[in-house]
């Protein structure tokens, strides 16, 4: 937090290699305007929703209630109490005569291809899509896609299908979360992913990859504020070595011009947002999962919300037309669009198989490895230069996530509780 303070002071700096400059056309295009107007979209769900629990509990209608619509307010406002009967184990791992070393190994394999390939691509074509322009020729400059939350909704849209459908194949814990508790995940999941996009027309990528990583810190922030939890001595070190390794790294200068202290504040802040809200998520989740639901369960609800919320927002606004005509206006964002949603979706259900296969610190390092080469591809394919000063930042900070790992890891060697790894319900 306090190199966004050093950065804000400081015009000259910034992250390494060319920002995309992006000056709005008209103060209705500024974020901070954006934001407010979806704000204000998911504001005309929430608060009647709000008001509707709150009548509904306080005529105690699960008792006196009767009629069409019982079982669905029943659904969405009380909840199911699961019976023993019911329950089914949430991860199963079945032990068979398939388990041998290389067996896990070729396990292994598959899930860290699936992991690699399917999030790479998400980054690579995440930028594209928000940093270049469609339709470019000679004589015309193309034009760039600018709503993030049609983004947002197209990657909401494929996988609500993938975890419905996945649902309905496989059998599931009988659902006992009353429905509405699942949009407050899905509303601070929804500005998180619209953060995250709209911070890529002001900073480059690689800096929003450092800044991801380092989102530990605020993660137990708000542990200790939404679940009150307590941290190990070596979470704090290892939390202000991510910090140290970040800071290295914004304030690396390079050769290249980049775009001007307003611009770079603007990403910064919207990287913030960004950490803040998927902060809350993971934490809300983390509570939600007492009610003994599966993962995929949990990205069913919470996508299904995310949908509505953005669904709404978009059509009060005019957007999902218009975002409808510009795919159809270039095929190649549509194809990109798509291609983003499938490996949002995709990449969703190897984080659910590799956690249950291998656990949380294998997925861990995996991830991480996947942010190093995520930096280093966008840095080949666009242009991004690092310095000296910013790779040894970002050697830092990967030797810091490292380092949890392997302390996590020790302390369940000796019996001990470790705190539990952030929520990966939602990681994209």
């Amino acid at each position: 937090w306090w190199a966004v303070v050093v950065l804000a002071a400081l015009p000259s700096l910034g992250a390494g290699g060319e920002t995309p400059e992006a000056p709005p056309e008209s103060w209705t295009q500024l974020w901070f305007f954006r934001f407010l107007v979806n704000a204000a979209g998911y504001a005309t769900f929430m608060v009647p929703g709000y008001f509707l629990v709150h009548y509904f509990r306080r005529k105690n209608y699960l008792e006196t209630g009767r009629g069409l619509c019982y079982p669905l307010v029943k659904a969405c406002v009380f909840g199911n109490e699961p019976k023993a009967s019911d329950e089914v184990p949430l991860a199963p791992r079945t032990e068979t005569v398939e388990t041998t070393p290389t067996w896990q190994a070729l396990k292994l394999l598959f899930c860290t291809l699936g992991l690699q390939v399917f999030y790479l691509t998400w980054g690579v074509l995440q930028e594209r899509v928000m940093t270049r322009s469609y339709g470019a020729t000679a004589t015309s400059p193309g034009e760039r896609f600018t709503d993030s939350q049609f983004l947002v909704l197209m990657n909401r849209v494929l996988a609500l299908i993938v975890a419905g459908l996945y649902c309905l194949l496989c059998k599931q814990p009988r659902h006992g979360a009353p429905m509405y508790r699942y949009s407050f995940a899905s509303l601070s999941n929804v500005l998180s992913s619209w953060c995250q996009y709209e911070a890529l027309k002001f900073i480059s990528f690689p800096t929003q990859v450092l800044a991801k990583a380092s989102k530990v810190i605020p993660v137990m922030l708000m542990g200790k504020l939404v679940s009150r939890r307590s941290y190990e001595h070596w979470e704090y070190l290892t939390a202000g070595l991510i910090s140290i390794g970040v800071s290295m790294f914004l304030l690396s200068s390079g050769p290249e011009p980049r775009s001007s202290p307003a611009t770079t504040l603007s990403g910064l802040i919207l990287l913030a947002g960004y950490i803040a809200f998927d902060s809350f998520t993971s934490n809300w989740q983390d509570a939600l999962f007492a009610y003994k639901m599966s993962s995929v369960q949990m990205m069913f609800g919470v996508n299904f919300f995310s949908c509505l919320f953005t669904v709404i927002s978009l059509l009060q606004q005019g957007a999902l037309l218009e975002g409808t005509r510009f795919m159809g206006r270039h095929s190649e964002f549509a194809a990109h669009a798509l291609l983003l949603s499938v490996c949002s979706a995709c990449g969703q259900l190897f984080i659910f198989y590799t956690i249950g296969q291998f656990g949380a610190a294998v997925f861990t390092i995996i991830m991480t490895l996947r942010q190093a080469i995520a930096i280093l591809l966008s840095c080949l394919l666009y242009g991004h230069t690092v310095t000296v000063v910013g790779g040894l930042g970002v050697a830092v900070v990967f030797a810091a996530l490292l380092l949890r790992v392997y302390a996590r890891g020790r302390l369940k060697q000796r019996g001990k509780k470790a705190v539990p790894i952030e929520s990966p319900v939602q990681k994209v």
